[in-house]
């Protein structure tokens, strides 16, 4: 290296603490037991894994930057105009992309205290401020959300669903939160999850797309679709804030492999039913079976639960420790504010016999619990 110094980046971009997954390997173990990133726990449809393959004979040719089919399936899929969608690199590319398009240095971006942790690092890589607001019960708070929205707050990003604690907030509510917010506040409505939920209560968001103006819905590929690794998202939103995602996003930011596998994946129906079958049968097996042994569960309609220990935080670092031990990887929750409690992912059923097997002795261990 020549000179006096390297470049310094503009301020504030060393101060954004980078995005950490979920861990997919234990040393000396081949046969682990990954639940800690909430993939889908079938896989993806076997309709898409055919699609991927015969995609791979044009893996020398640009995609169509426009993604025009893979809308039109969308659409057709979910009663939507193809001409309101965009799709990106995984919901995450177009939730930068919202706070590169209406957020900079000055304004504030608001999201609920334990909201993905994407939300944050994207208002800091606009040198906006990220502002946490209190939840009440583990749900965002509709009246203190409205509150905090000043002259200063340009997004409020909601996860409906949200991850990790699996609540959510029904369709009223959702209508009164965007209802008290100041016109030019953007709402993005990040439904990742919303294909898991069978609630009558619960709307996706597109519905409120549809009746205003500065509302966006965004969802993913990534988890009942199982084809996380292919970076898959799209969202919905008005044909003003449509057009300017397109300005921003890159000509090519979706390959032809991920288009083609989710247009199969959203024509086979009966996969995706089945999946949704097992997520709630098997989420509410693991739930039962982690409260009968002294697990706190709060209820959630994700594929996943958050599990919380109450003897809180070492507790729950011990119970991590003890599942790694068993092969089983879950994901901590200290760094969304809740170091008393592990979120477990939605798996086979088999793997959840050893979740909640190893969960059991842990506890009884500990003097907790029936197991």
């Amino acid at each position: 290296m020549t000179g006096a110094f390297p470049i310094a980046p503009r301020p504030g971009v060393l101060e954004i603490e980078p995005y950490k997954g979920g861990e997919s390997t234990l040393e000396g173990r081949d046969d682990v037991i990954k639940l800690s990133s909430n993939e889908g726990a079938l896989g993806p449809s076997p309709q898409a894994v055919a699609a991927i393959k015969a995609a791979t004979a044009n893996a020398g040719r640009y995609p169509d930057g426009h993604c025009t089919a893979l809308r039109a399936a969308i659409g057709a899929r979910f009663g939507l105009d193809p001409a309101r969608i965009v799709c990106g690199a995984g919901s995450d590319e177009i939730l930068g992309l919202l706070a590169r398009a209406y957020a900079g240095e000055g304004d504030e971006v608001l999201y609920s205290a334990h909201g993905f942790a994407m939300y944050p690092i994207c208002a800091q890589a606009v040198g906006a401020k990220p502002v946490k607001v209190p939840e009440t019960d583990l749900t965002a708070d509709v009246d203190a959300l409205i509150a905090r929205a000043g002259n200063r707050t340009r997004l409020l990003y909601i996860a409906n669903p949200n991850n990790p604690t699996g609540t959510y907030l029904d369709k009223d509510a959702l209508r009164c939160l965007r209802a008290g917010l100041p016109e030019g506040v953007v709402l993005v409505i990040d439904a990742a999850y919303a294909e898991f939920v069978t609630e009558a209560d619960y709307e996706a968001g597109a519905a409120l797309v549809d009746e205003t103006a500065n509302t966006i819905m965004t969802r993913t590929f990534s988890k009942i679709f199982g084809l996380g690794n292919l970076r898959l998202g799209w969202a919905y939103g008005p044909p003003h804030m449509i057009d300017v995602l397109n300005r921003l996003r890159m000509p090519f930011n979706v390959s032809g492999i991920a288009q083609a596998a989710g247009i199969a994946a959203l024509a086979d129906t009966g996969h995706m039913e089945i999946a949704i079958a097992h997520n709630s049968r098997e989420r509410a097996r693991l739930a039962a079976g982690l409260a009968a042994a002294g697990v706190v569960v709060p209820a959630g309609v994700g594929n996943f639960v958050l599990a919380r220990l109450p003897e809180g935080a070492d507790q729950a670092q011990a119970a991590d420790a003890y599942l790694r031990g068993r092969g089983i990887i879950v994901r901590r929750m200290g760094g969304y504010g809740l170091p008393d409690s592990l979120r477990i992912t939605v798996g086979l059923g088999p793997e959840m016999d050893a979740v909640i097997a190893a969960m059991s002795d842990f506890m009884a261990e500990q003097g907790v619990g029936n197991g």
